[in-house]
């Protein structure tokens, strides 16, 4: 049913040697790192500055909701940022299956404008990515930056489903014709694979259970996109190297295949996987999405 071979998204990393070592956050140690201490020099010495304060909307990806970002808002939040995380159309409670991509960036459109938001760092994880991009177009003045966390940053007149490989996309044209309401629902062992990689088997199984349909239309749909590319906004990429949604290499994967469509942009990277630090690690996430996010 679905053609999905394993070996064909093990190939390493060739960018994986260049990799800082020695600064990532350790959960697994005693007392961890006070991550919202950041050293700045002082008369030849060092000493500790508070975190620069940011307004926060957090954009999901597909196959997942606003609770998507609960750890990680809680996260940012305990450090005194103001988060928001819209939801919307055909996600979460919405009944409705049968949206487009349009229909989806109005909802956060709609969100940041009723709220009367103001110098917002605007954050896309995966789907998400494509939907920032578009709703950047429609409120750029009430833009701080862009960050974009292992998402798709789509070239103009391009889909989401243009960048995937064959056999995936392939795949997800299977699974949409056998739904009865146009969508995709993911099998367990293509999200094992591909999606929370790094979990345990228990942990993959219970991050399963919240994962719903996901409306096939927006994924296929070509976009417009020529405003977005001459957008002067200050864009970031964070990029977590086990992620295995894309292929690394050939021509796929996050980065740099898709952070260098951004032209000029902070790279900051991770050690994680699609999905699972948003529930294991979210400190962590919070670190790199505030490392991207501050001036």
């Amino acid at each position: 049913m679905f053609p999905y071979q394993s070996g064909n998204y093990q190939i390493p990393n060739p960018y994986y040697r260049f990799m800082p070592q020695g600064q990532y956050y350790n959960p697994y140690s005693d007392t961890g790192w006070l991550w919202w201490h950041y050293p700045i020099e002082s008369k030849g010495s060092y000493r500790f500055s508070p975190p620069q304060q940011l307004t926060f909307v957090l954009v999901h990806g597909s196959w997942a909701d606003a609770h998507f970002w609960n750890g990680v808002a809680a996260e940012l939040r305990s450090q005194g940022h103001t988060v928001y995380t819209p939801e919307y159309a055909g996600h979460g409670t919405d009944p409705n299956k049968k949206v487009t991509h349009a229909m989806i960036t109005k909802s956060v459109v709609d969100y940041i404008k009723q709220l009367d938001l103001h110098d917002i760092v605007l954050v896309g994880h995966s789907f998400g990515g494509t939907v920032i991009q578009k709703v950047a177009e429609q409120v750029p003045d009430r833009i701080k930056r862009l960050v974009f966390w292992d998402a798709f940053v789509l070239k103009d007149g391009e889909s989401l489903a243009d960048e995937l490989p064959p056999q995936t996309r392939q795949g997800f044209e299977q699974l949409r014709t056998m739904s009865k309401d146009d969508t995709i629902m993911l099998p367990f062992e293509l999200f094992r694979a591909l999606f929370v990689n790094t979990a345990s088997t228990e942990d993959a199984k219970l991050f399963y259970k919240s994962v719903s349909p996901e409306p096939a239309k927006p994924l296929f749909e070509k976009l417009d996109l020529k405003a977005f590319h001459a957008l002067p906004t200050p864009k970031s990429y964070v990029y977590f190297y086990q992620d295995n949604v894309l292929p690394q290499g050939e021509g796929y994967g996050w980065n740099p295949h898709m952070s260098t469509r951004l032209g000029l942009f902070r790279l900051i990277v991770g050690d994680g996987d699609h999905f699972t630090d948003t529930r294991t690690r979210p400190a962590y996430l919070a670190l790199k999405i505030y490392e991207a996010s501050r001036d």
